[in-house]
């Protein structure tokens, strides 16, 4: 997996977009939510190893 590979299910977020604010989803989306969900992730990674775990858990997205 590349580090710029799309994380998010691009036909759901275009329905959900859709059905909740009745507009259309330009392609640049998929890329701004997929890094952001990777900066999330990464920081969850970090909060997991300070407290010494392999498993990343909900409270590390907090």
């Amino acid at each position: 997996m590349s580090d710029n590979e799309v994380l998010v299910v691009a036909s759901k977020i275009k329905t959900y977009i859709k059905n909740k604010g009745d507009m259309k989803t330009s392609a640049g989306v998929f890329d701004v939510l997929s890094d952001r969900l990777r900066a999330m992730c990464d920081q969850a990674i970090e909060s997991a190893r300070a407290d010494g775990r392999k498993t990343v858990l909900d409270r590390d997205f907090s």
